[in-house]
């Protein structure tokens, strides 16, 4: 049992926290050594098992993470921006894996995030699923052999308590599309669209958020044209897929260099 990957939840009180920790607790491949909050938190100094409403797990809630991280192989973090760039260093280390599904990270946390990618095996993945990463290849093919005819818009739609828009996962399609064009998405993309914008300009790639109720994750890729539309979608209906991923992710980067890796890279695509 010891000899099992020892991995860290970060924001264990959260939604993903929870569902996190329950995926690792299931699963007879890892074993759950650390689960962290931020100071003054009420779970700190509690079993976390406990906090989420069920039996005790022997694994108390703490705010050290360096302490929690001398005992792990890994650490999963779907946190804030600033959490995560200061947790890349801890990682780095202890040369723990750290797999980041955090979103809203600016090129300046990216570049600190790959400063620990050369001590460290990173994983960082706007979405962790197999649905929407088998997405990102397609909506990347499709664009390749469209030309700017065919107007490309993203659609998501999320819970109303997200905070960030896009969301990650829409970036992710967006750059798919831009490399497939051959273009950089900072250069084409259009986002916010109010009041009188003028016509569209060609080979812009649109993107537009929904948020309401408790959608888990919705992304559609639109390639219109006069005459006709290709869509590809994804529907997310359960937040565990993206624990399932996150988990293979931490578990598959034990035995790998350091570096940044994605989820097509865990994936096999």
């Amino acid at each position: 049992m010891s000899d099992l990957p020892g991995i860290v939840v970060m924001g264990a009180s959260g939604r993903m926290g929870q569902m996190l920790i329950k995926e690792v607790l299931a699963n007879d491949k890892a074993r759950l050594v650390g689960a962290l909050e931020r100071p003054g938190h009420d779970w700190v100094g509690r079993d976390v098992g406990e906090c989420m409403g069920g039996q005790p797990v022997g694994v108390a809630v703490t705010d050290d993470a360096l302490e929690t991280m001398a005992k792990a192989q890994a650490v999963i973090d779907f946190t804030a921006p600033a959490a995560t760039v200061d947790m890349a260093e801890i990682a780095a280390q202890a040369r723990a894996v750290h797999v980041i599904g955090t979103t809203g990270l600016t090129d300046e946390d990216l570049e600190k995030v790959a400063l620990a990618g050369r001590h460290a095996t990173i994983v960082r993945a706007g979405n962790m699923s197999l649905g929407v990463n088998l997405l990102t290849l397609l909506t990347k093919k499709v664009a390749a052999a469209l030309d700017e005819d065919f107007d490309i818009e993203i659609i998501e739609a999320h819970h109303h308590h997200k905070v960030d828009a896009p969301s990650g996962t829409a970036l992710m399609l967006g750059e798919a599309a831009a490399e497939g064009r051959g273009v950089d998405l900072a250069e084409v993309s259009d986002r916010g669209r109010d009041g009188i914008t003028g016509a569209r300009k060609r080979g812009d790639i649109g993107f537009h958020a929904v948020r309401g109720g408790d959608i888990v994750g919705e992304h559609d890729v639109m390639f219109a044209a006069p005459g006709e539309r290709i869509v590809l979608r994804h529907l997310a209906t359960d937040r565990a897929i993206f624990a399932r991923g996150a988990v293979k992710a931490a578990l598959w980067g034990q035995d790998k260099k350091p570096g940044e890796y994605n989820m097509l890279d865990v994936l096999g695509l």
